[in-house]
């Protein structure tokens, strides 16, 4: 029979990690619930099983586990922003907000918690919010291609196409065979009325395997 040891639970919360990196999501999950047993007030296996659990799909379990995690350490700013990405999935976008505010409080220098705060303004519409938080998560992660891309997709969606074909124009310097990026500044451009630069980023897009939805 195991003994409570918290040296025998980090051992378990390891493999845990191990496993999730594999995807092999249930055998983690199995490791983390051992790790609990044995060292009940590890607020990072509480953690880590909520990161298994969201891989799954199980978002209300894995809220469970994050709520759990902040119980046990109010200052986790991984587990706010992971309880905040896990809210996003769910459609929640104020509860995601709120908690990507207090992960920016506790790391301001959290460039992925500005882009996900970015996203889920943008989900709820609000454009200029969404920008300022591109701004920021790009001044701290200037080679993003990703909040290049969302800012251009939000500048889009306020009618600034020129500024919106900028950044899309550094998405792809970043990552040059996104597709979306190319199909996405085509559109900016057929919008301005520029529709032969339009039609070369649609047919590059079309190489690099666009599919229009």
């Amino acid at each position: 029979m195991l003994k409570l040891n918290p040296n025998l639970a980090e051992v378990y919360s390891n493999r845990g990690l191990a496993y999730g990196k594999k995807g092999e999501f249930d055998s983690a999950i199995d490791d983390y619930d051992k790790a609990i047993d044995l060292n009940p007030e590890d607020a990072a296996a509480y953690n880590n099983r909520g990161n298994a659990y969201g891989e799954k799909g199980e978002l209300d379990r894995a809220i469970a586990d994050y709520d759990k995690a902040i119980e046990l350490n109010p200052e986790s700013a991984e587990a706010y922003f992971n309880r905040g990405l896990t809210y996003g999935k769910k459609g929640d976008f104020d509860s995601a907000i709120a908690d990507f505010n207090k992960a920016i409080e506790l790391n301001p220098e959290s460039a992925p918690a500005y882009y996900n705060r970015g996203n889920a303004y943008g989900n709820k519409g609000e454009f200029d919010s969404a920008i300022e938080d591109y701004d920021k998560a790009i001044e701290l992660n200037p080679e993003s291609a990703a909040a290049w891309f969302n800012k251009g997709v939000a500048l889009g969606k306020l009618e600034r196409h020129e500024e919106a074909i900028e950044c899309y124009d550094k998405a792809i310097e970043l990552n040059p065979t996104d597709e979306d990026a190319w199909f996405a500044k085509g559109r900016n451009l057929e919008k301005l009325g520029r529709e032969d630069e339009a039609e070369h980023c649609f047919q590059r897009a079309k190489e690099l395997g666009y599919e229009a939805s």
